[in-house]
């Protein structure tokens, strides 16, 4: 009779627990999150940063790998094949520590939000706002998984971390440094970068009216004289082996085509121009500076197969990517 009882009583307190068990199990798996969790790496002395933001001069500090998902996401479309983006997110980690290791260019801060200065930057708030809805979730993850899955990875050049720089769009072919800013760099290299065309920041055009060239023009040199009538008043007179303008006469004053880019508000010094009536028409190819990373020319290699480690290689020569 007992061993009935005790029977009895088991399988009723079975019959009441199991709901409970099941009812907990179905709670922990709608509890998961889809979102790739957002892990910390030790960079020792470098694991933090301090941001300089331009718009409010206020700095704020942030765990580095954080930032890089504001500076990926900012800096390149998360259209880009992943491999692209791992690349961007290693040239971007790279740059930052070559920063503070060398005193970086503000007082108070490593570096600023600043493609100007720096590198770009946005929040996660601002850049979900910014993103269609049904991609926000997609893209977000995209960034991370990014700079997650290349965690502690920087391009190196004799054990040190380089002066990664990036751009746009190269309009076909890197830039040597030292034909934008003087800077040698030994990393830096002139290479064809194929399948750009297929980007909207390939090309562009741009109008300058007679009067305002000449304003312009006389802002920076008193002495400037043009006589339109002459058919060389406006003058290549040498290109750099990337086939960007390095030398450039206008009237009667050289300019480097680094400086007519930025006179002229041109995306980049590959140009070619006509002279009209009343402007002077450019015809622009590529988009930045053109040296280092191509982040167009990342993306199309890419989608041919390569991966984040070649793609930086085949941008900056002789350099190792740390383990």
């Amino acid at each position: 009779m007992k061993k009935i009882l005790f029977y009895f009583i088991f399988i009723i307190i079975l019959i009441f627990a199991m709901p409970i068990v099941f009812t907990n199990q179905f709670k922990t798996k709608e509890a998961v999150s889809t979102d790739i969790v957002e892990e910390k790496f030790d960079y020792g002395k470098y694991s933090t940063i301090k941001l300089l933001h331009t718009d409010t001069g206020v700095v704020e500090e942030l765990d580095l790998d954080t930032y890089l998902y504001g500076v990926v996401s900012s800096e390149m479309p998360a259209s880009f094949d992943l491999e692209a983006l791992k690349a961007q997110a290693v040239v971007a980690r790279t740059y930052t520590i070559y920063q503070i290791k060398n005193g970086g260019k503000h007082e108070n801060a490593n570096v600023c939000d600043s493609s100007l200065c720096c590198q770009a930057w946005i929040s996660k708030e601002n850049r979900l706002s910014r993103w269609e809805e049904n991609s926000r979730e997609e893209y977000w993850n995209k960034i991370v998984k990014a700079v997650n899955e290349t965690k502690g990875k920087l391009a190196l050049y004799n054990g040190e971390p380089i002066n990664a720089l990036f751009h746009s769009n190269s309009g076909g072919s890197t830039e040597l440094s030292i034909n934008v800013w003087g800077g040698d760099f030994p990393y830096f290299k002139t290479v064809e970068s194929s399948g750009e065309e297929n980007y909207s920041s390939y090309s562009s055009e741009v109008q300058v009216s007679k009067d305002v060239l000449i304003q312009k023009m006389l802002e920076k040199y008193s002495g400037f004289e043009i006589n339109f009538e002459d058919p060389e008043c406006i003058k290549i007179l040498e290109y750099t082996d990337s086939g960007r303008v390095k030398k450039i006469l206008v009237g009667n004053t050289e300019l480097s085509g680094v400086e007519a880019r930025s006179m002229f508000g041109l995306k980049s010094a590959k140009f070619n121009f006509e002279i009209s009536d009343s402007t002077i028409n450019f015809n622009v190819v590529g988009y930045g500076h053109g040296v280092g990373l191509s982040q167009c020319g990342s993306d199309t290699l890419a989608k041919n197969g390569r991966n984040y480690e070649e793609i930086i290689k085949y941008y900056y020569k002789d350099v190792e990517i740390s383990e």
